[in-house]
């Protein structure tokens, strides 16, 4: 066992028993290349990473080269879902150098932590154009020994070149967007649209969640049918795809067509949070049964996949898993299915519904003749499809399952106590909402400190010693102020501002109203790093901002919503020229220029009249909607607050900037003005 053997990472965990003589990352390990005067090998994955894996396997678990590589390196392993921070600074590197990213990501530093060589999987022997690791490391090796000064010089043009593009972001001076720019955004994402299979570009396809959201906010605003249609087409689409577990729910991280055919198996978390949300207010706009169908097996997965002992959700499901016949493991071995496969579970004529409902076919669409199912169109008798559906699940659960990455990230809870409480609030689930308030209860437990600040990761209800970033802090602060609206428990407003107070305090440039990934007090790395555009999660910045004018909203805080308008200036640099990669940010800007609308339903709790309330509130479409209940003159909510009943009655005020329109008693007016389409 090497250094990695206390780590509470399931991925560091997964090289412990390598012969490499791994370090996790730390100053130690800097100190000891700065001994030895040998350059640091940085190698930067995650547990439910492939081709991680497929390099662990080839090289790391080689002990000729792991020899070779002990000895003329220092070799730090990082999980990037850990450390967010260090991965990004170095990906951007890699990106900027190459033209391209991914993982594992492999970087050669120096002592000083300056990065002067890039790659992502190296394979074992030369192949496709690639050199084979051992090549890489020999000529890092000679590189390092022979031309010193041209590596030194080569890491300081690549630092440099990394402030310089730091340096864009802190600007400032840029508005918040308006309506045109909201319109441009939308017209250029029209551009980039797939008309055919729904989606934006071509293959590789990720789910789009966040500009999902942004569609339907702008629809719900304008009336944009463009916006709807891109929205319901790109949603039924992955819905009735691979991409989406046509047996239990969830969704893998993303397709590696453009028809949504064939997954990248893995399931995240996040993904998987963010589409949850997304098909529920897309089954809140149209009422789309489908919607609503596929934002319940997604909420039933997590409850059933990803929850922990603890009572918060686990990161991920790998993509491998055992191939029985075979023995070893391979990428989807899980989910494919053969013909014959149906015809022994099913018998012939149930195998031949089965098939045809889920495209399963003799040439097959994945490797060796399987297939990934999919469901193409709606079943004519449904409920032979869920007899059939049911059985394949079942035995399905008696294969090797993928391994489960356990470890608890506050950002991606935040993302799923937001999904799980808005959930089981409109679809009438009460078991998703306490899904929600438990996993909020072990962050506060468990993540959160005594002196307010958050950590980012915990395992088995232990916390790891990683401080939390930007979007821990902001998807954290969303799940509270989620939980708020659907439950009327002031306590978590309250907890939301404390974790905003850290925001402004601690990530935020007073000069410009930037946003920082890291606080001022974190570790210190060759830039601090800073991206206000979405990955496959909102960027912690659009996220911040998001969180900031919700609780602005619900409070009244000048200072809070003044912080969201500066945040959500660069939304409008960018809102023209790169939409599908701002998503979330544009979906803010839709609720800022809405509003947001204020919502204030007083009442006594219990009353069916409040309820009823409550509800038509929560059903509103209109964008970032906020929606406070609680009885006549709460105190602790400055939005309930002067807001009496009417002739004795529960009845809800519609706001904007506190300002109110005349209230209402009735449920079916209120839903009018806030746009609502289902009921």
């Amino acid at each position: 066992m090497n250094r990695l053997a206390d780590a509470t990472s399931p991925y560091l965990l997964q090289h412990a028993d390598n012969p490499v003589d791994w370090w996790p990352w730390g100053p130690e390990a800097f100190a000891e290349a700065e001994r030895r005067g040998v350059p640091v090998l940085l190698s930067v994955g995650y547990a439910a990473c492939h081709w991680c894996h497929v390099m662990a396997h080839e090289s790391f678990e080689d002990a000729g080269l792991a020899g070779y590589l002990n000895e003329r390196f220092v070799a730090v392993k990082v999980d990037r879902e850990e450390r967010p921070d260090v991965d990004a600074v170095y990906m951007e590197a890699v990106q900027a150098a190459t033209g391209q990213g991914g993982w594992p990501m492999t970087v050669f530093l120096t002592p000083g932590k300056e990065p002067f060589y890039f790659g992502t999987y190296f394979p074992p022997q030369p192949r496709h154009g690639m050199p084979s690791f051992r090549q890489v490391l020999e000529g890092v090796d000679a590189a390092w020994r022979d031309r010193r000064q041209e590596v030194g010089e080569v890491a300081g043009r690549i630092r440099a070149d990394l402030a310089e593009r730091a340096a864009v972001y802190s600007a400032g001076a840029h508005h918040p967007p308006g309506e045109a720019d909201l319109h441009q955004a939308l017209v250029t994402l029209s551009r980039d649209f797939d008309q055919n299979r729904g989606g934006f570009g071509g293959a590789p396809k990720f789910p789009p969640a966040m500009v999902l959201e942004f569609l339907l906010r702008h629809h719900a605003r304008t009336g944009s049918e463009a916006a709807l249609e891109m929205a319901v087409r790109t949603g039924g689409a992955m819905a009735r795809g691979g991409i989406h577990d046509q047996l239990a729910g969830g969704f893998a991280r993303y397709a590696v067509d453009a028809g949504w055919v064939v997954p990248h198996f893995e399931k995240m978390l996040y993904d998987n949070a963010l589409l949850l949300r997304a098909y529920l207010h897309l089954w809140r706009a149209t009422g789309d049964p489908l919607a609503r169908r596929v934002a319940l097996s997604t909420a039933d997965f997590l409850l059933r996949e990803l929850r922990t002992p603890e009572g918060a959700f686990a990161s991920a499901l790998d993509a491998d898993s055992l191939d029985e016949e075979t023995g070893k493991s391979a990428e989807g071995a899980y989910y494919v299915w053969e013909p014959g496969q149906l015809v022994d579970l099913l018998g012939p004529a149930d195998a031949a519904t089965a098939a045809r409902l889920f495209t399963v076919t003799a040439e097959g669409t994945f490797e060796h003749g399987t297939s990934v199912l999919q469901l193409l169109a709606e079943p004519e008798d449904f409920a032979e499809y869920e007899a059939i559906r049911a059985r394949l699940a079942e035995a399905r659960t008696a294969r090797p399952a993928p391994a489960r990455d356990d470890k608890v990230v506050a950002a991606w809870n935040g993302l799923a106590v937001a999904a799980l409480a808005e959930t089981g609030a409109l679809l009438e689930r009460p078991d998703l909402v306490e899904a929600a308030e438990r996993a909020a209860d072990l962050l506060l437990a468990v993540h959160l400190t005594p002196d307010g600040r958050l950590l980012r990761t915990s395992r088995d209800g232990r916390a790891g010693a990683n401080a939390g970033v930007l979007e821990d802090y902001a998807d954290t602060a969303e799940g509270f102020l989620a939980l708020y609206a659907v439950t009327g428990d002031a306590s978590w407003l309250q907890l939301a501002g404390g974790l905003l107070d850290t925001v402004l305090k601690h990530f935020t440039d007073e000069a410009s109203g930037a946003l920082y990934d890291t606080a001022d007090d974190a570790e210190e790395l060759i830039r601090r790093p800073q991206d206000p555009t979405d990955n496959a999660t909102p960027s912690g910045w659009t996220a911040a901002a998001g969180a900031l004018l919700t609780y602005a909203a619900y409070t009244g805080s000048d200072r809070h919503r003044t912080a969201a308008e500066r945040a959500l200036g660069v939304v409008g640099a960018l809102a023209g020229r790169a939409p599908r990669f701002i998503g979330w940010g544009l979906a803010v800007a839709e609720a800022l220029v809405d509003g947001p609308r204020e919502v204030a339903v007083v009442g006594p709790d219990g009353d069916p009249a409040t309820a009823a309330l409550r509800r038509a509130a929560l059903l509103g479409t209109a964008p970032g909607t906020v929606v406070a209940v609680g009885a006549p003159g709460e105190a602790e909510v400055p939005l309930l607050a002067d807001r009496p009943l009417v002739g004795g009655a529960p009845a809800a005020y519609v706001c904007r900037h506190f300002a109110c329109d005349a209230p209402t008693t009735d449920p079916a007016v209120l839903a009018e003005k806030l746009g609502a389409a289902v009921e």
